[in-house]
């Protein structure tokens, strides 16, 4: 895979004038956290710059936007650059992928293993802990300036997609970068408070409904629940509200592979999967036509509830070797 340098990326951010900027539906830590860096730098700069989105940005989310979302695909009608940032291709934001094919010039920066180069340029690193880091580094690279803001973005970025740096994808490089963003003014306590001590009431009832469904496979190794309509129905949920509950699965002891199975509509199942020590979850993924990290993927399967969870079940027993 060839990469462009930070250099190369950051120096065609600097002579754009318009930038749309796009990530994956149903954002997560990194996703809003990477986005909303690399607008608050381009803005400070003097660029016109936005983040376009087709859903709802999770509630313990929120505070990262700081004006940066729309859902105005018109907003800035001729982008001189598009970038794509924690996605390997459109169909992760499909409602916008025709406007992405808009910019005169686009950028991919991702650190998915799953993805393949697609844009003009691109900036692909699988051994990233996350694409905050990648978007980090550019920014550094390119001379922008790092605000105190930008900072808890970046933090956020990072600390989201490495379980507040205890999985495996945690480098030497993450800490370091770290240290940089203190220098920065980050306040990690603020932006903690706001990723992981701001749940409502309701998510809390849907957590207790999603682990009392929680069955166990493999003697113990595979643990697997799923989110119903119903169940957001009874509870006064949205979907997001589901998000980072498989890692509670995947926190019980013996566990390798967690899985929930999440009810977007009656035919469409999305699976986040994600293993601890053993089982690579991308390879699940991939066979479904989603895609990942060695231990945390998704993907969507095309059925009910029930028949998705027997397949994800089958698969998640293979991989861990049981025939």
């Amino acid at each position: 895979m060839k990469n462009n340098s930070f250099t190369e990326i950051a120096e065609k951010l600097r002579d754009a004038e318009t930038v749309l900027i796009f990530t994956h539906v149903l954002m997560d830590g990194d996703a809003i956290g990477s986005s909303g860096a690399l607008c608050e730098a381009l803005r400070n700069e003097g660029k016109e710059s936005y983040i376009l989105i087709e859903d709802k940005i999770p509630d313990n989310l929120m505070f990262l936007d700081r004006g940066f979302c729309t859902d105005d695909l018109d907003i800035i009608s001729d982008p001189d650059v598009c970038v794509c940032l924690d996605a390997g291709d459109t169909g992760r934001f499909p409602k916008r992928a025709a406007r992405f094919a808009t910019g005169k010039t686009s950028i991919c920066i991702d650190h998915h293993m799953t993805s393949e180069p697609f844009c003009e340029l691109n900036r692909i690193e699988p051994g990233a802990a996350a694409t905050a880091e990648l978007v980090y580094l550019t920014l550094k690279e390119g001379g922008f300036r790092i605000t105190s803001t930008i900072a808890e973005s970046i933090f956020a970025g990072i600390t989201t997609d490495t379980g507040n740096f205890q999985y495996t994808n945690t480098t030497k490089r993450c800490h370091e970068i770290m240290t940089e963003l203190f220098d920065c003014g980050l306040d990690c306590n603020k932006v903690s408070i706001g990723l992981y001590e701001n749940e409502k009431p309701e998510k809390m009832r849907l957590t207790a409904k999603i682990l009392d469904e929680v069955r166990f496979y493999g003697g113990g190794q595979i643990a697997m629940s799923y989110v119903s309509q119903k169940m957001l129905e009874e509870t006064g949920c949205t979907m997001e509200d589901s998000e980072g509950i498989v890692d509670q699965l995947r926190a019980v002891r013996g566990v390798q592979i967690a899985v929930i199975m999440k009810e977007n509509e009656a035919d469409k199942i999305k699976a986040t999967l994600r293993s601890k020590e053993r089982g690579d979850v991308s390879r699940i993924a991939v066979s479904h036509g989603g895609g990942g990290h060695e231990h945390a993927a998704g993907c969507t399967i095309k059925s009910g509830l029930a028949e998705a969870l027997a397949v994800i079940k089958e698969d998640a027993l293979s991989e861990l070797g049981y025939k």
